[in-house]
């Protein structure tokens, strides 16, 4: 087998790695993958020689390519119950690719090492709701009416996608403040990550079109093979961690999650030193 075959192979199985990796967590904390997915793409992507200037970009883009057709699934599911708000999401048509399209304009100016600055300032942010969050915690008994409204959906669509995420654990956060139940922002969020991911793909594309060192199968800042593997594996993977789950309490998931945020906070910030 020849040095390119072998390399090929390597980069195959370390996505494969990354997807029932992020696939477990996701089902075990009950979050969109993407949180998970980029940290552990950028540490095996960075193992197999990806070059570090893009290994943050195409880790990025790639969870966000494989949050679409799990959003979709998710979103046509929720709709099917009547548990969308499908009022806030027709408002948001317009505010939250919005947010996506400059958060892919600053993707294409910024380095890698400022990416992840990035990610690791809004993870732990992230982290620290996790950590402290508290039920009785309300900002207002409903969610407030424009121009508010469409700038928190601009800054939503902006943060998740420099994150690579769906944005649901920012849209759940946002809902419940406001005095939603938090199975309806959980629905809801669904619908966000439709609004998220399929902007952003082509953004991500447009973003690293042209961009030199970028690793095989590569469109942009979206890596085909790590999509095609990923996705299925996360399928197969996430009931496993959900039914973990089930056998924990809420509170200790949450908290575990945080944690874990805390940990690629750290690990990031120490590679940027």
């Amino acid at each position: 087998m020849d040095m390119i075959s072998a390399s090929m192979l390597g980069f195959g199985a370390a996505l494969i790695v990354s997807g029932a990796l992020a696939g477990f967590m996701a089902g075990l904390f009950g979050i969109g993958g993407g949180a998970i997915l980029v940290p552990v793409l950028v540490t095996i992507l960075t193992e197999v020689g990806v070059d570090p200037d893009v290994v943050v970009h195409i880790s990025v883009g790639s969870s966000l390519a494989v949050i679409v057709p799990t959003s979709l699934r998710s979103f046509f599911a929720h709709k099917k119950k009547g548990a969308v708000d499908l009022s806030l999401l027709k408002g948001w048509i317009i505010p939250v690719p919005t947010g996506v399209l400059l958060a892919s304009y600053v993707a294409a100016l910024v380095s890698g090492d400022t990416l992840k600055g990035i990610f690791s300032v809004i993870a732990f942010v992230v982290a620290m709701r996790m950590l402290l969050n508290r039920e009785s915690w309300k900002l207002g008994k409903d969610i407030p009416r424009n121009p508010v409204r469409a700038l928190i959906g601009v800054l939503i669509g902006f943060l998740s996608t420099l994150m690579g995420i769906g944005g649901g654990v920012m849209n759940n956060t946002f809902m419940s403040l406001f005095g939603r139940p938090i199975h309806q922002a959980v629905a809801t969020s669904s619908g966000v990550g439709v609004l998220i991911s399929i902007p952003a793909v082509f953004g991500m594309i447009v973003a690293g079109w042209g961009v030199p060192n970028l690793p095989p199968f590569s469109f942009g800042y979206i890596n085909l093979l790590a999509v095609a593997l990923i996705i299925p594996v996360t399928i197969y993977s996430a009931p496993l961690g959900a039914h973990l789950a089930h056998n924990l309490p809420k509170r200790k998931l949450e908290v575990a999650f945080g944690v874990f945020l805390l940990i690629v906070c750290a690990k990031f910030t120490f590679s940027l030193l």
